[in-house]
């Protein structure tokens, strides 16, 4: 089993089991957001727990 190269680049597993991604919506069309959206969309999130199980195949070995 290999581990999918795209995932290993996207998510970070933390000591807690809990699997570390960063925020969509950040990357273009930035001028017609306002700056309150885009300062919450600074920093990471937590993988949902319905995707959890899809990101773990993904990366067998993390």
């Amino acid at each position: 089993m290999k581990t999918k190269r795209g995932a290993a680049k996207r998510f970070q597993f933390r000591s807690s089991g809990s699997i570390k991604r960063a925020q969509a919506f950040k990357r273009h069309i930035l001028t017609k957001k306002n700056t309150k959206v885009k300062r919450q969309l600074r920093g990471s999130a937590v993988v949902h727990n319905s995707d959890v199980a899809l990101v773990r195949a993904m990366m067998p070995y993390a």
